[in-house]
């Protein structure tokens, strides 16, 4: 078994462009992994490629655009955890010995001219009668604040948090960079109750590529290769509420999976870029990847220990979905480029300084009767 490591990174910039091609977004990211690596893109053996709304072959029409052609390509859908399930599908192969180069991208383009919430799934009976995301995480909410005291305020700092430094992040589109005051939050039109406008995660496009490579061939490419320590993914369990609950049970799980595997606590994690499409989920994800205890993210959030080089875990310091949009076969590969330059110190001015250890994880897909589609949890170290 080969350890795995990330050794070059790319990303579109993200944010509405509504007369762009996912497929050039695609490209653009893959372009730049490739390039940064330093790898001969004929040298590639493998791809995956995560998405979610983009058709067949989605892969394949992304990597012609490089003139990249004949090796296999699996294209990957799992809702919001496609372009994480990516990233898991090259490390296996990688990890197990099969191939020593491969790509993990991923894309989504969901600026059109429909706008509003993400597709409704006709199959599923939840989403037939009215389950789209702020209801269901506006529910979430309200769970967490009558059990553990949670306030608006605590939720409405995420987002000021995030959107300041979305304002940070070159790659994430100019009209994004719009920092918020808690007061523009908690004022702006409700959503879904106790969720504002500003709760929310704008709609986006956007794309993301890894390079991975085995132990034996990531050093003949860099001397700064960031290893991938835990891949982990699980499906929703199951229970009484569905989504609907004051935690995630999978993402507790898939944190506690990938800590083992590693041989990483929480207390080790310098920074982490985690599924935050409403500012409810930052806080419940505080406490299930153990950063605090059950009932404490109010507080974490409160004390500024998620904070870029806080007292706790820098917390998407990249401005995380709710900064640059959720599109959403991106989002997990995304997450491990912002880790793989962090922990490289490659990041700019969202650098968390020192960083060492960094964890990524996304949540995504609503199924009647259980919690979610699935949970990716990855874990990256220097």
């Amino acid at each position: 078994m080969s350890k795995v490591f990330v050794i070059g990174a790319g990303m579109s910039t993200f944010g509405p462009f509504p007369d762009s091609i996912v497929h050039e977004l695609c490209h653009q990211a893959t372009w730049e992994a490739i390039t940064s690596s330093g790898v001969d893109a004929r040298k590639l053996q493998v791809c995956y490629a995560g998405h979610a709304y983009q058709g067949p072959c989605f892969g394949q029409k992304t990597l012609v655009k490089s003139g990249l052609t004949g090796m296999p390509v699996f294209n990957v859908e799992n809702a919001c955890a496609s372009g994480a399930s990516a990233v898991m599908g090259v490390y296996i192969m990688i990890k197990t010995g099969l191939y020593d180069l491969g790509i993990a991208l991923g894309g989504e383009k969901l600026t059109g001219a429909d706008g509003g919430f993400l597709p409704i799934v006709m199959d599923d009976l939840d989403s037939t009668n009215g389950r789209v995301m702020p209801a269901a995480f506006a529910m979430i909410a309200k769970r967490h604040m009558e059990k553990y005291g949670t306030t608006t305020e605590q939720l409405a700092k995420v987002a000021v948090k995030n959107k300041k430094y979305a304002c940070l992040n070159t790659r994430i589109a100019e009209k994004y960079h719009k920092p918020v005051t808690l007061e523009e939050v908690l004022q702006a039109p409700m959503i879904a109750d106790p969720l504002t406008r500003l709760s929310c995660c704008p709609v986006s496009d956007g794309a993301a590529a890894v390079i991975l490579a085995s132990e034996k061939v990531a050093r003949q490419y860099t001397s700064k290769p960031v290893e991938i320590v835990a891949s982990v993914l699980n499906s929703g369990l199951r229970t009484k509420y569905g989504l609907i609950e004051y935690r995630s049970e999978m993402s507790a799980r898939a944190a506690k999976e990938a800590y083992e595997m590693s041989g990483i606590g929480p207390e080790d994690i310098n920074v982490c870029e985690l599924h935050d499409p409403f500012t409810i989920a930052e806080i419940v994800h505080y406490e299930d990847l153990g950063f605090c205890e059950p009932g404490e993210g109010g507080l974490y959030i409160d004390e500024g220990k998620s904070e870029i080089n806080g007292k706790g875990v820098a917390v998407s310091p990249s401005g995380g979905l709710l900064g640059r949009g959720h599109p959403l076969g991106a989002t997990g590969v995304a997450q491990i480029a912002e880790i793989f330059w962090q922990l490289r110190g490659e990041a700019g001015a969202h650098q968390v300084v020192n960083a060492k250890v960094g964890l990524a994880h996304v949540v995504g897909g609503g199924v009647t009767s259980i919690e979610s589609g699935a949970c990716g949890v990855h874990i990256l170290k220097v």
